[in-house]
């Protein structure tokens, strides 16, 4: 647990530190580009560690490694300022705007570019978001199962989509708690118009309605020393039905199997397109600590592994990250309005236990972690909250309607409420964190 600890801590140190550079980069580039006197460049807040200095710039290591930051020459409203072309607040407005909305920009591009080299060397992806939206598996007294959706059935609208791909599907349900959405399903060719309502569900309390993707059982591997192996079982083989009841989603055979405590179950079984009946005691075995019932057989993998050419990929990263844009702009309204619960906002233990999840996983699922971290650091930063770019852009946008500067008094009032809010932000989801640690549903 403790090496866990430090992993975690140890990755989300570099994953935030290398996107806040990214981010602390396209300020400091503006700004030099038009300029402006760069004082200090600091990855990290608080005491200096070490650094060198060229030029008007001081670019340095500080000691609390969650943030950064570039201070620009005269970009502090309680500064006396000389009035220079050096000074920030000395340059025309449009040449504010590029210089603070070049962070958020940067982190955008990361996540688009990042995410455009991943899918052209490895794009890697469940092989039912390429298939249709067919049910596998419905769980009792889910919402989905109270609608009236039984395993098998096609999604053919979805709150309003028509032919929804499953990751559609997934992101409007995570993103909706205890709201009815209207589903299309055909039936054995019939269309039904029925209505789900997703229940908050995990420590996140997002929407979840109770149904699976359809995902075939077919056998990868036989071990010959366990029921299947003996009954000869084999590499290709589809198991489609227990005692009668189909099975669309293979994770569901688990859970049956392990149900029934050892009974004889009859297994259908489809192999070179026929459909043959034998009859599987599981057996008792030891799996890692635990006694488990098993029949032998491991399944394949329901991952598709791919390389686009440039153009595709570039393509999919265009619509997956405005995809997550959107999904994240939806949770944000929901939270305000409170159609979901503030349990869903992660802070810096969240956002650690998550890296070194995704570290663990692979490189592969640690860059897309990357690449969605990234999105919503640039979308964080461009909300009109005072202290963060959104409302230095917010009060640049004001000033551009009067046609004039603000005083110093308000820009600094407007500065103080700023970092009162982020205060009260980081203690809230600090606790939400460890919270959602200890209250896990």
């Amino acid at each position: 647990m403790f090496s866990s600890f430090v992993t975690d801590a140890v990755v989300v140190v570099i994953v935030l530190g290398f996107m806040i550079f990214i981010h602390e980069l396209g300020h400091f580039l503006a700004a030099k580009y038009f300029g402006v006197r760069v004082l200090v460049f600091s990855l990290g807040f608080g005491k200096r560690l070490l650094g060198f200095t060229r030029g008007d710039t001081d670019y340095r290591l500080s000691a609390l490694p969650f943030g950064g930051y570039v201070k620009m020459a005269g970009d502090e409203p309680s500064e006396m300022h000389a009035g220079d072309a050096g000074e920030f607040l000395g340059r025309p407005r449009w040449q504010r705007f590029v210089v603070v909305i070049m962070g958020p920009a940067m982190n955008v591009a990361l996540a688009l570019g990042l995410l455009t080299g991943l899918y052209h060397f490895h794009h890697q992806k469940p092989a039912y978001q390429e298939q249709p939206t067919r049910i596998g598996d419905v769980e009792p007294d889910s919402p989905a199962a109270k609608a009236g959706i039984v395993a098998g059935d096609l999604i053919t609208r979805y709150d309003g989509l028509s032919n929804p791909k499953w990751e559609d599907v997934e992101i409007k349900t995570l993103t909706t708690v205890n709201e009815a959405l209207p589903v299309e399903v055909e039936r054995e060719g019939q269309k039904l118009t029925l209505s789900v309502t997703p229940q908050a569900k995990g420590p996140n309390r997002i929407g979840d309605a109770g149904w699976y993707p359809y995902v075939p059982g077919t056998i990868d591997s036989v071990e010959p020393d366990l029921p299947a192996g003996q009954a000869g079982l084999k590499a290709g083989d589809q198991i489609v039905a227990l005692d009668g009841q189909k099975v669309l989603f293979w994770p569901r055979l688990a859970y049956l199997i392990q149900n029934g405590n050892g009974k004889e179950i009859a297994f259908t079984i489809l192999r070179d397109g026929q459909e043959r009946s034998l009859r599987l005691k599981p057996a008792l075995t030891d799996l890692r600590g635990e006694k488990v019932w098993r029949i032998g057989v491991g399944f394949r993998s329901s991952m598709v592994v791919r390389q686009l050419p440039w153009g595709q990929a570039i393509q999919s990263a265009l619509r997956d990250n405005l995809r997550n844009s959107l999904a994240t702009f939806d949770v944000l309204g929901k939270i305000l309005t409170r159609r979901m619960s503030t349990r869903s906002l992660s802070g810096p233990i969240g956002i650690a236990q998550l890296s070194g999840d995704a570290y663990r996983a692979g490189i592969p699922e640690l860059l897309m972690f990357v690449c969605f971290i990234s999105l919503q650091l640039g979308i964080f930063n461009l909300l009109p909250i005072p202290v963060l770019d959104g409302g230095v852009i917010f009060l640049l946008f004001i000033e551009s309607l009067i046609r004039r500067d603000l005083s110093r008094e308000v820009k600094e009032r407007f500065a103080q409420v700023g970092i009162v809010f982020l205060l009260l932000l980081a203690v809230f989801v600090m606790y939400n964190d460890i919270l959602k640690s200890f209250r896990p549903y």
